[in-house]
């Protein structure tokens, strides 16, 4: 089984010119706790979670409407190729310890695939890559 057979292939993004208030309501409306982030070129530069938004902006007294992404999001996303055999994704994701990862055709963003993904589609290796992740929250 290949990444793009349980990916979803609809997904929200943000750019990183953006500001932190654009990106908290498009969050909200889409009922979602992550979004990739693209730069100009369209080509995933990183992620932005609702946990960066509250530590990064939040947190640090920011005001999120004057904030861009780009200075608050996890840079350098670690991505996976939509023909990419799922269980090399799952492993990735667990050794990344990441629950989401965006998924790209030559850089440019086609879909997400997260650990409840992998889980559905019962692929070997997911399952360990869900432990080695909960086992680093419970270490926290």
């Amino acid at each position: 089984m290949i990444v793009a057979d349980c990916m979803t292939a609809h997904v929200l993004s943000v750019r990183t010119d953006e500001t932190a208030d654009v990106a908290a309501r498009l969050l909200s409306r889409g009922n979602i706790g992550a979004v990739p982030v693209l730069d100009g070129r369209e080509q995933v530069v990183g992620m932005l979670t609702d946990r960066d938004l509250v530590t990064r902006c939040m947190a640090a007294g920011k005001r999120p409407a004057d904030v861009p992404v780009e200075q608050i999001m996890t840079a350098g996303a670690v991505t996976a190729g939509e023909r990419e055999p799922v269980s090399a994704a799952a492993r990735r994701m667990g050794q990344a310890q990441i629950r989401r990862m965006p998924v790209v055709r030559e850089g440019r963003l086609v879909g997400i695939v997260s650990l409840t993904d992998l889980a559905r589609s019962g692929v070997e290796g997911a399952a360990q890559a869900l432990t080695a992740i909960s086992s680093n929250i419970s270490r926290r």
